[in-house]
């Protein structure tokens, strides 16, 4: 590649570049092992003295990684860089002091001064999803000199990475925002939580390479720690492909095959077991490479996530439980009653029913005993309702003494009276607290959803209905059996 003396600036918004890069919490950050390995990497594969990951503020560069005497950070108007973030692509400068844009600049009028310069943009996306360059990848040396088209790639490959890791860290920041989130919301479980908010940074990645004409990978020395085998052999794709389950395999597999036919790149995320049988959770990032207009192969980024992948499941599925008992929130609830009455309506009305629990004698307990033993009350039954018979139903805490159970099994439904009675068998518990020993059951409502509900609201409202009216039944048969031990 030569240097055009001066190509066309790359136009970008300077706010919403600002505001991206200030988004990422980059600027003045301690020192990160990964992106001094990356910078490293950078200098020893391009064989040159000086490297740096920048990072564009308004008025300055400043420098978040580097190789060699490089001030932490320097003015915009004499910053190569500058040049480069506006550039569309990968900037090269065979020798800053013929070119008119860099003669004068005092890096370059130093003694000795800085002659090579390559630069490749860094680039974001911003919250609307358009890319926005905030920095760049570099190396520079004292002797004017070029790259070769292999160094050409590997520069971009590199920067690449780069963005891979500021990705990966803007995750682990929006992590442990949902952890703080979580926390607040389930009192018993900060103390825990407390140490989980410590998001684990990129642990392992690595680059590779498909040749389509003889359909063989080349991976880095990072794909081949993951999959946990020695460096050096050469693997075919379906080689590759076998470290994935049957599953995995099969949504990898077409999804090179679509890039490889549209051209359209890849991000996803699949289960993986290594050579040792350790099953993980990888990233897998790919785009087409094209030669003479042809396409010569596929490129891509391969990145264990098993630690964040465990911290988001771990989170979502806090997100979705009633801390007390264990069992399904009412949000959870909500969305799964949601998707059964969809599923219903679309399997030409298949039945679906609805059970609404309420503690009779629960608030009793409350007052008279004091909350810590209504608390245990609500996870004895917590306990009950994950009984083997219910396996197949969705059972949450609505909230407070409230419990719900969506039901679709045709069998149970079409008994409804066994399985109302199983409930109200299950559902009458006792506790004692200091010599005192009181009890408490459940009113049991079952609803089968009518043919013209389409929604969890009507669905709902019916089933409170029915609730209502079992309460005032069993209220009204407990007075009329108070009234006749009475008059006995």
């Amino acid at each position: 590649m030569t240097a055009v003396p001066f190509p066309t600036p790359f136009g970008f918004d300077e706010e919403r570049r600002l505001a991206t890069l200030q988004a990422h919490a980059l600027l003045d950050s301690e020192p990160e092992a990964e992106f001094d390995a990356l910078v490293s990497l950078a200098a020893d594969m391009l064989g040159c003295p000086l490297a740096a990951l920048t990072l564009a503020d308004r008025d300055r560069f400043w420098v978040k990684s580097a190789v060699g005497p490089l001030p932490k950070q320097m003015p915009r108007d004499v910053a190569f860089c500058d040049f480069t973030i506006r550039s569309p692509d990968l900037m090269i400068v065979p020798d800053l002091s013929s070119d008119p844009r860099f003669a004068v600049n005092p890096f370059v009028a130093a003694d000795p001064g800085t002659r090579f310069y390559a630069g490749m943009p860094i680039r974001v996306p911003d919250l609307d999803g358009t890319l926005q360059p905030i920095g760049s990848l570099c190396v520079m040396d004292d002797s004017p000199r070029s790259l070769s088209a292999a160094g050409e790639r590997t520069l971009r490959h590199l920067a690449r990475l780069a963005e891979a890791l500021i990705a990966a860290r803007a995750i682990a920041r929006r992590a442990n925002m949902m952890a703080e989130f979580s926390d607040r919301q389930a009192e018993e479980l900060r103390a825990k939580d407390r140490n989980v908010r410590q998001v684990e940074r990129l642990a392992m990645m690595g680059s590779w390479h498909i040749a389509l004409k003889d359909r063989r990978a080349t991976w880095s020395d990072g794909v081949y720690r993951i999959h946990e085998l020695p460096p050096g052999r050469h693997f075919s794709i379906d080689e590759g492909l076998s470290y994935y389950p049957p599953e995995a395999r099969g949504v990898l597999r077409s999804t090179i095959e679509n890039t490889v036919e549209t051209g359209d790149p890849f991000d996803i995320e699949l289960d993986f077991i290594t050579a040792m049988g350790r099953r993980r959770r990888v990233r897998v990032m790919g785009e087409r490479e094209m030669v003479d207009g042809r396409v010569h192969g596929l490129v891509g980024m391969f990145q264990d996530v098993t630690e964040r992948h465990a911290l988001e499941t771990k989170l979502r599925h806090m997100a979705d439980t009633d801390a007390l008992t264990g069992l399904c929130n009412r949000a959870a609830f909500d969305r799964a009653l949601e998707a059964a009455i969809g599923e219903a309506a679309a399997a030409d009305d298949a039945p679906l029913g609805l059970v609404l629990i309420d503690l009779d004698g629960f608030k009793a307990i409350n007052d008279t005993l004091g909350h810590p033993a209504g608390d245990e009350v609500l996870r004895m039954v917590g306990n009950r309702l994950r009984s083997d018979w219910l396996a197949t139903c969705f059972v949450a805490r609505l909230g407070g003494d409230e419990f719900g159970i969506i039901v679709r099994d045709p069998a149970m439904l079409a008994a409804q009276d066994m399985m109302q009675a199983r409930l109200e068998a299950l559902l009458t518990v006792s506790i004692t607290v200091g010599g005192i020993t009181m009890a408490c059951s459940g009113t049991v409502s079952v609803t089968l959803r009518p043919e013209d509900c389409r929604n969890t609201r009507d669905f709902m409202h019916h089933a409170d209905s029915r609730l209502y009216g079992a309460k005032r039944l069993r209220t009204g048969e407990r007075r009329r059996g108070g009234d006749r031990r009475r008059s006995a």
